[in-house]
């Protein structure tokens, strides 16, 4: 019976619990979501700084900054944690002017 929890989660009999592991499942999977296209466009912003395309640079900060405050909003990353992000693609941005 091994395997990863969050794989295989072992199934409730009460009724509430069955729900609240489908929530969580799905929750899991948004916080996820967000997570990976935060990376993105971390590495899209990167590129763009790199290949010394200002107007590229700004509309990719723009999006990654937008992103992260929805994260936060949601609550799929801690406040600090999208803070510190913000204050590192600020940086990387500012490197490119």
């Amino acid at each position: 019976r091994g395997g990863s929890p969050r794989l295989f989660p072992a199934m409730a009999n009460i009724p509430s619990q069955k729900k609240r592991i489908k929530r969580a499942q799905r929750e899991h999977l948004e916080n996820l979501r967000y997570t990976s296209r935060i990376k993105t466009y971390f590495r899209r912003l990167e590129l763009a700084v790199s290949g010394s395309d200002d107007a590229q640079a700004d509309s990719e900060h723009r999006v990654l900054v937008q992103t992260i405050d929805k994260a936060v909003k949601r609550g799929a990353i801690h406040r600090n944690n999208g803070a510190r992000k913000k204050s590192r693609a600020a940086r990387l941005r500012r490197g490119a002017a």
